[in-house]
């Protein structure tokens, strides 16, 4: 796979890797590998950021779309992270409102799929 997409899917930037991380060509063997034991790169990167969007938006408890409401659109490091939860502004607290909120929903609307397709099958 392409080195974005591998990063991607590490949740870590891209630019932020080894040159020859970057360059070459990750396979899903070496993806593998890298998430069952991480070199040291990777785990100060997990560790201390900039994060991306989706590992920010999961360390607040938010969407990313609430990242983006709230003008929250570059990386985070973990620092950043932790200092906005202390800080606890509105969008903060309104973002994880709406974020349990539509999980909440989403789990109900689950549950109700399930229990439909088990009197349909009984």
């Amino acid at each position: 796979m392409k080195p974005a997409t591998a990063a991607k899917k590490l949740g870590v930037l891209l630019d932020l890797t080894p040159a020859e991380f970057q360059e070459g060509v990750v396979s899903r063997d070496e993806l593998n590998a890298l998430q069952a034991d991480p070199p040291e790169w990777l785990r100060e990167l997990r560790r201390t950021g900039p994060h991306p969007r989706p590992v920010v938006a999961a360390k607040l408890g938010v969407s990313i779309s609430g990242l983006a409401r709230a003008g929250v659109m570059d990386p985070l490091t973990t620092d950043e992270i932790e200092a906005l939860k202390e800080e606890f502004p509105e969008w903060l607290r309104r973002e994880r409102n709406t974020h349990a909120e539509v999980q909440r929903e989403a789990a109900e609307l689950k549950a109700e799929k399930a229990e439909k397709a088990g009197r349909t099958q009984a």
